[in-house]
Order: C-alpha cells, then sequence, then structure tokens
C-alpha cells in the first residue's frame, strides 16, 4: 500500500523542501524534473532512485498513480539530476520487479508495502544548466 494522502501532503510541504537542496547529491537519491501535464509547469520531485547500467529505478513510494509519475509517462521521459549529474531519461516504464535494488533497500520497500516501481533509460548526459523550480513543489 502507497504512503497515504496525509503524509505525501506534508511531505510536499516540509520534508521535501528540507531534503531536495541534498537529493540530487546523496546516494539513494535524485530530483526528477517533470513538466505538469495540464500546466506546462515545471517542477522538482525528489525521489529514490538507483542505477543498474543505464538504466535508473524509482520507487514508487507514493504508488503509479502519482501527479508526478502521470507527468512523466505522459511526457516519455524527464530530466534527473543525481550524485552531481543532470540526465535525460526516457523510455518510462511501470515495474513491479525489485531484483535490480541492492538488497538493504528491497527489505525496507518490502516493509513499506512499496510494490511498483519506475524505470526510466538514459538517454543522454546534459549540461548542469538547470531548471528552475516551481515555487511549493
Amino acid at each position: 500500500m502507497p504512503i497515504p494522502p496525509a503524509v505525501a501532503k506534508f511531505n510536499r510541504r516540509v520534508t521535501n523542501r528540507v531534503l531536495a537542496p541534498l537529493a540530487r547529491w546523496l546516494p539513494g537519491f535524485g530530483i526528477i524534473v517533470h513538466t505538469g501535464r495540464t500546466s506546462g509547469r515545471t517542477y522538482r520531485t525528489p525521489v529514490n532512485v538507483f542505477r543498474r547500467n543505464d538504466c535508473y529505478t524509482i520507487a514508487l513510494t507514493y504508488g503509479p498513480d502519482a501527479d508526478w509519475v502521470r507527468n512523466v509517462l505522459a511526457a516519455s521521459g524527464a530530466v534527473l539530476e543525481t550524485q552531481g549529474h543532470t540526465l535525460r531519461v526516457t523510455q518510462p516504464r511501470i515495474v513491479h520487479d525489485e531484483r535490480q535494488l541492492p538488497a538493504p533497500v528491497r527489505l525496507v520497500l518490502r516493509l513499506a508495502n512499496v510494490i511498483d516501481f519506475l524505470e526510466l533509460e538514459s538517454s543522454a548526459a546534459m549540461p548542469n544548466a538547470m531548471p528552475k523550480p516551481t515555487p511549493g513543489q
């Protein structure tokens, strides 16, 4: 079961604002930069991300129906900032296979009942010009 909406709202307003400046540098974290499907606004969402070869896997702790996931799927990709690198990621797909994640991470995600993951392919490194964040996201 994904994280409840009340916790998601708190994280969006409090936790994400604290974590966001560090997420693009910390191992296991990143920022997914995506465009709103209807608003066209640019959003920056902190995520748990893990790399295997040229594939990046993001744990969908809020489930596959989260707005940012729907935005990435609709746009067929996004920009990922992780470990000091900025990458264009494409070919998003929802998977239910956690084997590509490190064993300790799998255990924690199982305890949190996280069963959905978003896989993305790295298409190209980008210059370090970052899109400006939208306030409140």
